[in-house]
């Protein structure tokens, strides 16, 4: 007990002379610091140059600790402007989305101005409708119909190519039974060997070209246009590409955008003349005998048929005919 009053009772003056100490030196080095003196500021370049660089080792966890703060602060900074690019990126992409259909709507309306068909060929352009459902897998709704004058049969465009054929009238709507349905066939022409095929839909995006003659003078990239056999569909209107498959049959990439139809053109198709007299496809001779002949002419005898001409030619003069 007396020995532990004794060490305290020595530790306290030596405490208080270091403390001391310790005060006259960093006081001294503060006033030796702040005299502007030629011989001082060599004394202190001369400390700073023994001290400084042996002080490396002592400084070296404040500097790394200073330097993860500093990193953290980077760090965070960096997290917020990557924060930041993202939701610019989602709005850009969203601006993006929507620039990209505005476009792709913009060029079907300009294709559907632009697009140099038959000028016997008037069309309707309707708006793609949801579809509510059919017994057929490929077909949408438009949204002109009866009143518009459409009739069942009539071919559609994209303004490109060929989509398909109305297979179904309303009042106010029509239903567009696609190429690709398994339930469409129509007549086309594969140019330039000008083969004659029927192209087959079967569900897929890419509809079959079948009943060929001679399908080696055919190469992908051909054109692909309606031949107009049967009066289905008028002649001439671009379908597509032909493309070929692994299994060696020959298909048709379709000219028209199937997936994001929008705007429909059906083409109002003007049936054919039928002739009933075959006679009439054989005119007068050329050029046209004037018809000036004066009234008081008499009529021109009838002409004799080839039969009466012979017979009359036969038969001697007095000789009635039998």
């Amino acid at each position: 007990m007396a020995r532990d009053s004794y060490d305290s009772a020595y530790a306290r003056p030596v405490r208080r002379l270091l403390v001391t100490v310790v005060v006259l030196c960093l006081v001294a080095l503060v006033l030796l610091w702040r005299i502007d003196n030629p011989r001082v500021e060599r004394l202190r370049a001369a400390i700073v140059d023994t001290v400084v660089p042996n002080m490396e080792w002592a400084m070296a966890p404040i500097t790394g600790v200073a330097r993860i703060f500093e990193d953290f602060q980077s760090y965070a900074r960096l997290f917020e402007q990557n924060q930041e690019l993202r939701r610019e990126l989602q709005q850009m992409r969203a601006w993006r989305e929507a620039a990209l259909q505005l476009e792709q709507e913009n060029a079907r309306l300009l294709d559907l101005n632009r697009v140099q068909l038959n000028p016997e060929l008037t069309f309707v352009t309707g708006l793609v409708l949801a579809d509510s459902g059919s017994p057929f897998r490929r077909s949408v709704l438009i949204n002109v119909g009866a009143r518009d004058g459409i009739l069942d049969g009539w071919a559609t465009m994209d303004g490109l190519g060929v989509v398909g054929r109305v297979s179904g009238v309303g009042e106010r709507t029509s239903r567009v039974l696609l190429l690709t349905d398994s339930n469409s066939r129509i007549p086309v022409t594969i140019q330039p060997s000008g083969q004659q095929a029927l192209l087959m839909g079967d569900n897929s995006q890419n509809p079959l070209l079948d009943f060929l003659d001679a399908p080696e003078d055919i190469s992908p990239g051909d054109r692909i246009v309606t031949s107009g056999d049967g009066g289905l569909f008028p002649p001439g209107l671009l379908v597509g590409q032909v493309v070929g498959t692994t299994d060696g049959r020959l298909r048709a990439r379709l000219a028209a955008d199937l997936v994001r139809l929008q705007f429909l053109r059906v083409m109002r198709s003007h049936p054919g003349t039928t002739l009933d007299d075959p006679g009439s496809l054989i005119g007068p001779p050329w050029p046209l005998e004037p018809q000036d002949a004066p009234d008081d002419a008499g009529a021109a005898a009838p002409v004799p048929t080839t039969g009466e001409t012979t017979d009359e030619a036969s038969l001697g003069p007095g000789t009635e005919a039998p």
